[in-house]
């Protein structure tokens, strides 16, 4: 009798890896303020001087929107200038900070790692020049206000049309609209990043850390939606405000 019995084959399914998803790791660091006494006094101001410059428009904005909003275009310039100026280090001074060596986009294949004393170097910004106070600073500011008003208010504008602004109509006020949130929140972004496409892509997926310069961004955009939220509220219309309080009422209630 044969023994020699081969056990029955048996066959191993190997089943491939999945491919790993690549995630956006966020590489920038936090925007510090200027170390400065005029850096440090000014980034308090600031917001002031633009809810004083609301506050005295606001008579004139009601009565005649698009003559003010575009009036208001140059103070309103001048003072986002003048924040970016004094109060942030501009994207040339943090140029290879916050470069991710894995990253092969445009605005990343010339940029060397730096080494560790360089890294100690470059976290300080840089000092303007004796000779040439502030023209380190007011270039890049004035190249960041021409890429904010030519990029930034046709896409605005149209997020606004999609989020339910007229299509056929008061084009110019949204049009402005555009404007002014572009001066207020994309402005900043453009000084202290550039147009790295690394850092545009962490700004589109709201991968940020925390500062100033991406709080006052937030703000700005959370403001627009939220100024917008009364706008279906007929208020000429008489005893409108509380029919429409006490609709809300019913609601919660």
């Amino acid at each position: 009798m044969d023994t020699n019995v081969s056990p029955p084959s048996t066959t191993t399914t190997v089943t491939p890896p999945l491919p790993k998803t690549r995630k956006l790791i966020p590489i920038s660091q936090p925007i510090p303020i200027l170390p400065t006494s005029l850096a440090q006094t000014y980034t308090h101001i600031h917001p002031i001087l633009l809810l004083s410059l609301f506050y005295l428009r606001f008579p004139s904005l009601v009565s005649s929107p698009v003559p003010t909003l575009l009036s208001s275009l140059i103070p309103l310039s001048i003072l986002q200038l003048s924040y970016a100026i004094l109060c942030l280090p501009p994207s040339s001074t943090r140029h290879g900070l916050n470069h991710d060596p894995n990253d092969k986009s445009p605005g990343n294949n010339k940029i060397e790692s730096p080494r560790p004393d360089q890294l100690r170097k470059r976290s300080t910004p840089k000092k303007d020049s004796p000779d040439h106070p502030f023209i380190s600073r007011i270039i890049p500011a004035l190249l960041s206000l021409t890429l904010t008003l030519s990029l930034s208010p046709p896409l605005l504008f149209t997020i606004l049309i999609l989020f339910g602004a007229p299509l056929t109509t008061h084009l110019p006020h949204t049009f402005l609209l555009a404007t002014h949130v572009s001066l207020l929140a994309v402005l900043p972004l453009f000084y202290v990043h550039g147009v790295n496409a690394r850092m545009w892509r962490e700004i589109s997926s709201a991968a940020l850390p925390g500062d100033e310069v991406w709080g006052g961004t937030v703000g700005t955009m959370l403001g627009a939606w939220g100024g917008a939220v009364p706008i279906p509220l007929d208020w000429y219309v008489p005893l409108s405000a509380p029919s429409h309080f006490s609709s809300v009422w019913k609601v919660f209630r």
